[in-house]
């Protein structure tokens, strides 16, 4: 007979969600997971200068490879990933083959990498779904050259770079009289500070759940405790590595990195450390409302062992006193006394009485 264990726990736990306990820890970086073919590919081009700003939507990859040559930056957008488009863009701007295979993987551990003619590194977006209480990642994959930065995103229909576009298309701003190293900078910034929003609407959850276990205390919030505990192992994993990619910038000796943006990049790290030690405070925090919740079921617990024990004193002396009268003696005292059968009730009754007393005046309950 096999034994299911996932069943017994949702009977128990009906909150509690194995199949999202499996997505998270169902890791094997020797199978290579196979990445569906996007439907829609959407690229998206913006060609600035201090002085002017184009932008480019194009349907196709071959469209956006005269921007290689460009005297200006170039921040070109993928949005949706097809092993041929990516491939062959490339193969365009000399991206080596074990970096396309990163793009097209996933699961892949935030990195950052030097090729031949730029800089590659690949992290984690974090979003946080309010209908499923859950953070989700799409990866996002970076190649900085001279005079362009390439993005390779999963999903087009969300990002985070909304406030990089907006100081791309607005004149006389840091990003416009800055280089390509600084777009790159300005892109790992927003993903990092993206890290502190979905950090805060778990800490949102994380206050609930505090109140709701001083309140009630129940199976439904041990089971809520598992699936924030869940979110945070996302949180952690995602948010630790993104240190050593930043410190892979700040360390790194490429002509592509001036040194006024290295400063930049140590602010990211800063961020990265503060994310850090966030994530272990929110880890210190689960632990704590854990603890919290066992001893309110032990407190529970004592209530009801601490009742059980003043009804069990309290009936003893009429147990004992109906015990002795109940004897099969020829002779026992007051046994046929018309007044006895209301001197033993009498008894039962008054000695508890008395015993109540006793008890509240030793502060017992």
């Amino acid at each position: 007979m096999t034994i299911n264990p996932n069943k017994y726990l949702q009977l128990f736990f009906p909150q509690a969600n194995t199949k999202r306990t499996k997505e998270i820890f169902t890791v094997n970086p020797t199978v290579i997971p196979e990445r569906k073919e996007a439907k829609d590919v959407h690229i998206y081009v913006f060609e600035y200068s201090a002085t002017e700003i184009r932008e480019y939507t194009f349907a196709r990859v071959e469209e956006c490879f005269s921007f290689k040559s460009s005297d200006n930056i170039s921040w070109i957008n993928i949005d949706g990933l097809r092993k041929a488009d990516v491939e062959a863009i490339c193969r365009q701007y000399n991206i080596h083959y074990l970096f396309m295979e990163d793009i097209l993987s996933v699961g892949q551990r935030a990195k950052m990498d030097e090729m031949d003619e730029g800089l590659f590194c690949l992290l984690n977006m974090l979003f946080f779904n309010e209908k499923v209480l859950a953070v989700e990642q799409e990866q996002i994959s970076i190649v900085l050259g001279k005079n362009f930065v390439i993005t390779f995103q999963e999903d087009p229909k969300r990002d985070v770079f909304d406030l990089v576009r907006s100081k791309l298309k607005a004149s006389g701003t840091k990003l416009r009289q800055s280089g390509a190293d600084y777009l790159c900078y300005s892109l790992i910034d927003m993903i990092v500070d993206h890290y502190f929003v979905v950090m805060e609407k778990l800490s949102e959850r994380i206050e609930l759940l505090e109140e709701d276990i001083i309140r009630y205390g129940n199976a439904r919030s041990l089971a809520r405790i598992n699936n924030l505990r869940k979110e945070l192992i996302v949180l952690k994993r995602n948010v630790l590595p993104v240190r050593e990619l930043v410190n892979g910038f700040i360390r790194s000796d490429s002509e592509l990195l001036d040194e006024k943006t290295t400063k930049y990049f140590k602010d990211v790290y800063d961020h990265t450390i503060q994310a850090s030690d966030l994530v272990e405070n929110y880890r210190d925090m689960m632990v704590n409302l854990q603890d919290l919740y066992l001893n309110k079921v032990n407190m529970k617990m004592n209530e009801v062992m601490k009742v059980m024990a003043i009804v069990t004193c309290l009936l003893a002396p009429a147990t004992v006193i109906g015990g002795i009268f109940g004897m099969n003696f020829e002779r026992i005292p007051i046994l046929h006394n018309k007044y006895g059968f209301y001197i033993a009730v009498a008894l039962m009754l008054l000695i508890p009485v008395w015993m109540i007393r006793q008890f509240k005046r030793r502060g017992w309950f």
